[in-house]
């Protein structure tokens, strides 16, 4: 288990406070724990006070002893409730905040009612925005980190080789790779920022099962074990010459990379291997135009037209009615941090230190879905791949 280091928490501090200054905002109150995690480095419940000026101060209700333990900010106090965030900002001679930004994305109304009623003359706005456009330049610790989950993938991706076999449900496959990521230190959790977008953090399903739409904001659904979570593996028998997904975000202390890649017990059909082949064809366009300075929304644009040229309108993320408007999505604490390759965000541009996974894939009602996943980062040398596995559509004989 690492620590964040302190520096890197300054840092990122630092950060938010220059675009705060930018804003106009006086002070921003993170709860929420992705974003706790990364401004602090730990998720204990409470609150950080980030203020325009000075050092944040991390006001925590439980466990006041492991935040001091696990965050190497300067300032950890323990608090009761709300109400007491003035005396404390009094202790250290800040200013009553007029304007103050909330995570307004995620935050409940009733908390934000608690928030509004400490200082009821002040301004509320929406800090979410800030706080992504900090989240979205990674260091090289934090590189280093989605490097480390890539390596678990890796083994995820070897373990599905050699243990799948016809007849094993595709349940029982998910089960014996979500063993392989725990062993090589997967938390067990996935963070998804958005509204009821629970998520597991494996997707393994086969044939006509990977072609089942869910209410999920991807690609690809699956059945999933009942419909309280409608998505996922299920229950389906993995059979010979049909296509088999195994699409996993691993994760290594706190950091997550995503990686989708194809399996058949015998060959599959000759419009599937085609399928893939395009589909490694257009994670190659998306290469060579992902550069710095190039909109978000351009990379969707033009791997979309080609995806389209290549006859896949009705297939390409998604099967007819059930397609998604994005090819890719960044990522770091949660799987759905900026860049968003998706259409419409034409504003914002690639920046050097962005992280994001590309994932073209093919959906065909009745017989299977098919395509590839990786994960990649800009650096200054250019655009650099994280996952590794062989991209080949492995084959497997018994």
């Amino acid at each position: 288990m690492r620590l964040t280091p302190a520096t890197e928490l300054e840092y990122r501090c630092k950060r938010l406070q220059e675009l705060m200054a930018g804003e106009g905002l006086h002070a921003v109150i993170i709860v929420q724990n992705a974003d706790l995690f990364y401004f602090t480095g730990t998720v204990q419940s409470g609150c950080l006070y980030v203020p325009l000026q000075g050092q944040p101060l991390y006001m925590v209700r439980k466990d006041f002893g492991r935040a001091r333990m696990e965050s190497g900010l300067r300032e950890i106090m323990p608090f009761g409730t709300q109400k007491d965030i003035p005396a404390k900002l009094a202790e250290y001679g800040y200013p009553e905040p007029k304007r103050i930004g909330l995570e307004l994305d995620v935050l409940p109304v009733n908390l934000f009612e608690r928030y509004r009623n400490i200082y009821p003359q002040a301004a509320y706005v929406d800090a979410t925005p800030l706080i992504r456009r900090v989240r979205m330049i990674k260091t090289h610790y934090e590189i280093h980190l989605m490097k480390d989950a890539a390596d678990q993938l890796d083994k995820v991706y070897q373990r599905a080789c050699q243990v799948v076999r016809p007849g094993m449900t595709d349940l029982e496959l998910s089960a014996e790779l979500e063993h392989t990521a725990r062993t090589f230190g997967h938390q067990g959790l996935v963070r998804m920022r958005g509204f009821n977008s629970d998520i597991f953090f494996g997707h393994v399903f086969s044939g006509t099962d990977s072609a089942v739409p869910s209410y999920s904001d991807a690609p690809l659904g699956g059945m999933g074990g009942n419909p309280s979570f409608g998505q996922g593996a299920g229950l389906k028998r993995i059979e010979p010459n049909e296509p088999l997904i195994v699409d996993f975000a691993g994760c290594v202390d706190g950091y997550l990379v995503d990686q989708t890649r194809v399996l058949a017990i015998g060959a599959v059909s000759d419009r599937l291997v085609r399928g893939y082949e395009n589909m490694l064809q257009v994670q190659e366009l998306m290469k060579q135009i992902a550069l710095p300075g190039i909109p978000w929304g351009h990379v969707y644009d033009e791997c979309l037209a080609l995806a389209r040229r290549m006859g896949y309108a009705d297939n390409f993320m998604g099967a007819a009615g059930a397609q998604v408007s994005f090819i890719g999505h960044g990522l770091g604490i949660e799987i759905d941090e900026y860049p968003f390759l998706a259409r419409g965000f034409d504003k914002m541009v690639l920046e050097v230190g962005m992280a994001f996974a590309f994932e073209p894939k093919l959906v065909f009602p009745g017989e299977g879905a098919i395509g590839i996943e990786n994960s990649f980062y800009l650096s200054n040398d250019g655009l650099k791949q994280l996952t590794y596995s062989s991209e080949e559509l492995k084959v497997i004989y018994f």
